[in-house]
């Protein structure tokens, strides 16, 4: 097993035998021959697996180049190299080289180690919904710049949404008197652009993920609420379902399970806070949709809720549960079509869609003939 500590500069491996003994150590520069030199190092090992630390962040390109050389690669989260190196025995210094040791022995010991697989739709669907969140993260602090300038410019500024049209009529009725009133004005022209050219840039990279869903063949669509964003989103960021052994696992991930805060005979559970947070706005934007439109199952599920005495949040949450639930569903028979194996659990088999009415197709977009399971 080779440990791999990647950095920006430079990357340590170590390689070590089953006994966790270290059997060598070399450090190459960052840069185009990297994966060459590495390469012909490793070369004394006949058999031998690759563990990078953090293989989907500063290790991701390291460990893609080993994956298109044909070596095997495994994804260490750096959470589990800490616990290594916690539980070590004895004195043992913060470097480089006992960092890629302490990978090494994660990827040796623990089950929840991933192998690292070649770039495909899902890393496309996660560029271009990070490309959308970043552009509309930008388009929010124009919008309110803008609102800042105009409401320096005319009394009470402007209420309610703030649209490229409705701006530029507004700039063009004011008549700026004097020298700072009129930079004001032109500030506010200059963040006017600032805001068509992000608008435009949006629309196009809306474009681009409904391309790349399309040609996925996913199913997820299919759920009443999930687009095209929802579902690079989700895509995006669980890349192989395979990893969670059953949908409970897959709440807990997004974070769409409740945590249990027993205590003696009470059986209390609260709102988590933890697992993915893009993903579980994912899917609190899919529960939304369904609740904003009324003849959906969705809502019909959420006033059952409000009946049974739940609190208007309580009956969100739950929602979102039946929807997680029927995600991981989909994900699950979108692997099984393209031939990936996927995890067995409860309410989690190949092609069970059986979870929650309330989150199941949408009426418009079913198949004339569902594949049999």
């Amino acid at each position: 097993m080779i440990g791999i500590d990647p950095h920006k500069g430079s990357h340590t491996a170590v390689a070590i035998d089953e006994t966790e003994t270290a059997l060598g150590e070399f450090r190459v520069r960052s840069g185009t021959t990297q994966l060459e030199r590495l390469l012909e190092w490793a070369a004394r090992f006949p058999e031998r697996t690759f563990a990078v630390e953090g293989a989907g962040g500063l290790g991701y390109l390291l460990a893609q180049q080993l994956v298109s050389a044909g070596e095997r690669v495994l994804d260490v989260q750096p959470k589990l190299a800490a616990r290594v190196r916690l539980l070590a025995t004895g004195d043992t210094n913060k470097n480089d080289p006992n960092d890629a040791r302490s990978v090494a022995i994660a990827a040796l010991r623990s089950p929840a180690v991933r192998l690292v697989h070649p770039e495909d739709h899902a890393q496309v669907m996660k560029v271009w919904s990070k490309r959308q969140r970043n552009l509309s993260s930008a388009r929010t602090q124009v919008v309110c710049r803008l609102h800042a300038v105009l409401c320096e410019l005319t009394p009470g500024g402007v209420s309610g949404q703030l649209y490229a049209s409705r701006t530029a009529k507004l700039l063009e009725e004011l008549e700026p008197e004097g020298a700072a009133a009129s930079a004001r004005h032109a500030l506010a022209l200059d963040l006017l652009e600032d805001l068509r050219r992000i608008d435009a840039q949006i629309s196009e990279t809306r474009k681009r993920i409904a391309a790349v869903v399309t040609a996925s063949k996913t199913t997820l669509t299919e759920i009443y609420g999930v687009g095209p964003i929802v579902t690079a989103t989700v895509i995006g960021d669980v890349v192989d379902v395979s990893r969670f052994a059953n949908r409970d696992h897959f709440a807990s991930y997004n974070g769409t399970a409740p945590i249990e805060v027993s205590s003696g005979p009470r059986t209390i559970y609260r709102l988590s806070r933890r697992g993915n947070r893009r993903l579980n706005h994912a899917i609190h934007m899919a529960a939304v949709t369904q609740i904003r439109h009324r003849t959906s199952e969705g809502r019909a599920y959420y006033e059952r809720k409000i009946a049974e005495g739940k609190t208007g949040k309580e009956a969100l949450r739950s929602l979102k549960r039946r929807i997680s639930d029927a995600i991981f569903a989909r994900l699950q028979e979108d692997a099984h079509r393209a031939g990936r194996s996927v995890g067995v659990g409860s309410g989690g088999q190949k092609g069970n869609d059986s979870v929650a009415s309330a989150a199941g197709s949408h009426p418009e977009h079913r198949l004339p003939n569902p594949p049999s399971p």
